[in-house]
């Protein structure tokens, strides 16, 4: 039996880690100022849909804060004791920003049916004011992420939180310019209800995937069917089998398997498939390979080595 590891080819793009790092401190840096003017300004119009909002920003600032350390702590080098390095990290901050969105829109919800029950009076120029400048601060720190936001699951996260805050500070808006016309207090708190539902829809997806990451799940973009068909073009290989394919990262996967070779073939021969076949998955998004290969016929699990 042999084994080969592959830590080389990168085809595949991956996030420039010094620009997405620059994209996350200056978007925890807009995000927590507008977090201060929300809170003031929904503490002096008594306004929950401000109060709320800012909330939920406060969550997005702790979701940036929370990505920005597992890009960093995720370039720590490998030892001894964490032999794959400490790239998983950025799974488990995935699977804790889901968690911690999902906590704040409780507490949102909650106190949405509060004001149902007691509606207070709020001044609605002042929401639409402060909403407008949400609209700007959230849609420009989402452009931050934008060139990246398929490559990671965080970075897609940080995007979506981002792009969904810009859609919400629209609807507030819109709230505040119906309470100065027609009064209605309602309408706050209806507006918490609706940033409710779409940070429960925009976190939902992102919570899945990331908690499918975490317990080893095949990345939702890789296919094993295309992985087993791709490599059974390559000269010289029987079958495979015992795949096992996994998420190291974010952005990163990693995938052991059994390769059953043609009789009689040369060390030289063997050499070259494995390189070859680590070639291929580096190109379907696998860049750590673990291989074993056999020269023997097979019985589907059942396997003899000479």
């Amino acid at each position: 039996m042999e084994h080969s590891h592959s830590h080389e080819h990168h085809h595949h793009h991956t996030p420039n880690i010094t620009r997405l790092s620059r994209a996350f401190i200056i978007g925890i840096g807009l995000n927590m100022a507008f977090v201060l003017i929300e809170f003031i300004a929904g503490f002096y119009t008594h306004s929950l849909a401000l109060l709320s909002d800012a909330g939920h920003n406060l969550s997005d600032v702790a979701t940036l804060g929370l990505s920005l350390f597992a890009f960093q702590i995720s370039k720590r080098k490998a030892t001894l004791r964490y032999t794959y390095g400490f790239h998983r990290s950025t799974i488990l901050a995935s699977l804790a920003n889901a968690v911690i969105l999902l906590i704040a829109v409780g507490s949102i919800g909650w106190e949405a049916i509060q004001r149902f029950i007691t509606p207070v009076e709020t001044q609605g120029m002042a929401i639409s004011i402060v909403a407008g400048i949400g609209i700007i601060i959230n849609a420009g720190s989402a452009l931050l992420f934008f060139k990246d936001k398929e490559e990671d699951l965080n970075v897609k996260g940080a995007y979506l939180h981002l792009a969904l805050d810009a859609m919400v500070s629209v609807g507030v808006v819109i709230a505040g310019f119906i309470i100065t016309y027609t009064g209605a207090k309602w309408i706050d708190p209806m507006i918490s209800l609706l940033i409710m539902v779409v940070v429960i829809y925009s976190t939902w997806g992102l919570l899945k995937e990331s908690l499918k990451l975490s317990l080893d799940a095949v990345p939702r973009s890789i296919q094993i069917e295309k992985i087993k068909k791709e490599i059974l073009k390559i000269k010289g290989i029987k079958s495979i089998h015992h795949i096992h394919i996994w998420a190291m990262s974010t952005t990163k996967n990693a995938m052991t398997a059994h390769l059953i070779l043609e009789k009689g073939l040369e060390e030289k021969q063997i050499i070259s498939i494995k390189h070859s076949v680590k070639h291929a998955l580096d190109h379907l998004n696998i860049q750590h390979v673990t291989l074993e290969t056999e020269q023997d016929q097979c019985q589907e699990e059942f396997c003899i080595s000479e």
